[in-house]
């Protein structure tokens, strides 16, 4: 009788050191595969790369407003804006607010610029002016455009707010919450990218991360290893609109996956084992 409690005594340190030496041993795995841009950095090198402007292409759609000395001159060459008002009926106004200003609501309402929408030719419609075509342009190269255009013969001191309306990239596979993102800025890395869908997973290939990115009517298929702190040189790193991004899985999760079925089986099967011991023991 005095034997039992010791023989249950021993099954349950028995228990403990197993459980202990599993845990040990699942934790000692390296962090090295999830770890963003590893090493040292090449400061000398980095400080030196500038961020290239997106580069205008068909399909993208752009808000140009024009200012200057003279609002009243400065009309015709803006967009009506469509105004929302609170009670849900639509006015139409000016984007044109003088020099450094803006068009004033009453009434909380919204105001939305229809936009440029670069046709299948690489032409916009510009107000006042007619056809520019601007494709393969960035915003500075549009601003010399309406310069060439508008300055010293057209209007006094013209300047210009122009950006991206539709400035959008799309992101897959194993990120948190992959879709399609749009920014209001016309720059974003990568790594910012990740953390607006809630970063890559547990089971994400940062060392061969595809990027798709179309140019010119021309797809271009580039891989990229964010473990690496040369990333930021890489002319891809900036993503361009449109871009897509694609994590491929790691092996970890095939592997998983595969053995999902086998594993619970194999748990359930100790678990009973297990009990199954203890009540011979203890009946």
């Amino acid at each position: 009788m005095q034997q039992r409690p010791f023989m249950i005594r021993q099954v349950f340190l028995f228990l403990l050191i197993a459980g202990l030496f599993i845990q040990f041993f699942c934790s000692c795995g390296t962090t090295r595969p999830y770890t963003y841009m590893q090493g040292s950095f090449d400061t000398a090198t980095l400080s030196k790369l500038q961020v290239a402007d997106p580069i205008i292409q068909k399909g993208d759609l752009l808000s140009i407003i024009v200012y200057s000395d003279n609002p009243e001159a400065t009309k015709i060459y803006n967009q009506s804006l469509i105004v929302s008002s609170s009670s849900g009926s639509s006015i139409g106004g000016s984007t044109d607010a003088g020099v450094g200003g803006s068009p004033g609501l009453s009434g909380g309402g919204s105001i939305t610029a229809p936009g440029y929408l670069v046709d299948e030719n690489g032409d916009i419609r510009f107000q006042g002016l007619g056809i520019l075509h601007i494709e393969g342009m960035t915003i500075a190269d549009v601003k010399k455009l309406l310069d060439s255009k508008l300055k010293d013969t057209l209007l006094t001191n013209p300047y210009y707010n122009i950006r991206f309306l539709n400035y959008r990239f799309t992101m897959l596979g194993e990120i948190t919450r992959p879709g399609i993102f749009t920014i209001p800025s016309g720059h974003i890395n990568l790594l910012e990218a990740f953390a607006l869908g809630g970063d890559l997973t547990f089971y994400a290939r940062r060392d061969n991360i595809l990027i798709i990115r179309e140019i010119n009517g021309k797809r271009e298929f580039v891989r990229l290893d964010v473990t690496r702190p040369d990333i930021m040189a890489s002319p891809y790193f900036y993503l361009q609109q449109n871009d897509m991004v694609i994590v491929e899985q790691n092996k970890k999760k095939s592997i998983a996956n595969d053995q999902l079925t086998t594993r619970n089986i194999g748990i359930a099967t100790s678990i009973i084992s297990t009990i199954a011991i203890l009540y011979s023991i203890l009946r």
